[in-house]
């Protein structure tokens, strides 16, 4: 026998962790015979590569960063058109995605025909359906592997029109979020303001319950936000059940008993569906589910928050696509 066996466990293996990405829901390239998953299933990145962080995922693709910090992409099919070269034609296999750089990404995100990435360094790039570029001759355009993808930096007009509504407004935005013909933004100071479609559009500033907004989500057409309490107000479109209670014009506590003395830390809508994950790591979905985007096991559109089980993991961040939901998790091996 080895001589390990008499250290009486004095010597203590460091416990490493390891962060795994669950997807649930509808990726026709994912998924043999695009059958929806109707559960959690793991998704394997390539050897030697991990995790960091999932990301709102497009109209039939997935989205997630890698531990070395590339776009990474999968779920799309051939026959999805501009919709699988908007995904970089990468289908069952999740593959790094060809930007047109090697910096680090840190955040990104997809609506229903368009991309949109952000580097270390600050650089943000977005690409599009070509039936969304208006001339397809931007001289700051690159194209990456088929002409009929675009990647280009923001412009500098756009840019320089978004500086000027903040000023016009008097506030600092920290952070945004994107949803099919709508927007929302959150200030430093953690009040909210919704804006409809284009930069033309005039804000509205809006009160919730609490005294700060920590965190906002945009879905197709309902939005939800986390306050300082805890609390998730939600509004707009709730036909499905994904604003948690009826269709809002303003911001409604969404106040179901599976919430009860709970407090929510992540939110994220996707086109008719939201996710949840609570400061005690718990995970829940509601809304439309025709394709299984709660992870429950069945096709059941919901209007009250359900608990997604994950056994064995620490839930870290949610993300949903517009048929799907990824989830990043840590996990002890």
């Amino acid at each position: 026998m080895n001589g390990d066996g008499g250290r009486d466990g004095s010597m203590k293996m460091e416990e490493i962790r390891k962060m795994l990405v669950f997807m649930w829901g509808y990726l026709p390239g994912a998924l043999p015979k695009r059958s929806p998953l109707l559960v959690a299933g793991l998704v394997k990145l390539g050897a030697g590569c991990s995790w960091k962080d999932v990301c709102g995922g497009g109209c039939g693709f997935a989205m997630a960063i890698s531990d070395s910090g590339k776009l990474i992409t999968w779920g799309s099919t051939d026959d999805l058109g501009q919709s699988y070269v908007t995904s970089g034609k990468h289908g069952e296999t999740p593959e790094p995605f060809p930007l047109p750089t090697e910096a680090t990404v840190v955040k990104a995100a997809a609506g229903w025909a368009h991309c949109i990435s952000v580097t270390e360094s600050g650089e943000v790039h977005m690409w599009e359906w070509k039936e969304c570029v208006p001339s397809g001759k931007s001289k700051r355009a690159l194209a990456l592997r088929d002409r009929d993808l675009v990647v280009e930096q923001c412009l500098v007009w756009m840019v320089e029109e978004v500086e000027r509504r903040l000023q016009s407004i008097g506030v600092r935005i920290a952070t945004v979020a994107a949803g099919w013909r709508h927007t929302l933004a959150l200030s430093d100071v953690g009040s909210a303001a919704l804006s409809c479609g284009s930069l033309s559009s005039e804000e509205q500033g809006f009160r919730v319950p609490g005294n700060y907004v920590m965190g906002i989500a945009c879905g197709g057409r309902h939005s939800a936000v986390i306050t300082d309490a805890g609390a998730l107000p939600t509004f707009g479109w709730g036909l499905y059940g994904q604003c948690g209670h009826g269709t809002e014009t303003l911001p409604r506590l969404l106040d179901a008993p599976s919430l009860e003395n709970i407090h929510a830390k992540i939110v994220f809508c996707g086109a008719c569906h939201s996710a949840l994950i609570t400061e005690n790591g718990k995970v829940f979905c509601w809304g439309w589910n025709k394709y299984g985007q709660h992870g429950l096991g069945d096709v059941i559109d919901r209007n009250i928050p359900s608990q997604v089980a994950i056994d064995g993991c620490i839930s870290k961040n949610v993300a949903c696509g517009w048929w799907h939901t990824l989830l990043l998790a840590e996990s002890p091996t």
